[in-house]
């Protein structure tokens, strides 16, 4: 069904369609728009970051042999480690963290920056 606007509401005729009520028609799926956060950084490195925080968390359970509940407080700072100049301070800076840990942690450390070597830092964008 079209319907004619009238001269005196627009200087140029229109016409607009309208869908019959009893269409068997499927209706257009929208397009997903990418979340905030997505636009903001780049997919590919929030999925990167995001298996490395579960690799960690795996990983020091095993270390300290409990659950995930039970972890000493410790954080390890992706972006302060991408920070320094070097494996070096990276490694020295995770043995630190890891100072209460009994167990050998060479091997965590060296997969760790093995893991990290090439990341991007996610540094929260400035407001305009």
């Amino acid at each position: 069904m079209a319907a004619v606007t009238s001269p005196e509401t627009s200087p140029q005729p229109r016409v607009y369609f309208q869908t019959p009520g009893g269409s068997t028609e499927e209706p257009e799926i929208p397009v997903r728009k990418q979340g905030r956060v997505t636009v903001k950084y780049d997919r590919k490195e929030l999925r990167k970051r995001l298996n490395l925080e579960e690799w960690i968390i795996n990983q020091l359970t095993d270390l300290y042999d409990c659950e995930e509940e039970a972890i000493p407080e410790l954080e390890i700072d992706v972006d302060e480690l991408l920070d320094m100049p070097s494996d070096v301070e990276r490694g020295a800076r995770v043995k630190d963290l890891l100072v209460e840990c009994f167990k050998p942690t060479e091997v965590f450390v060296s997969e760790l920056l093995d893991k990290i070597r090439g990341m991007q830092k996610l540094s929260t964008p400035q407001k305009k």
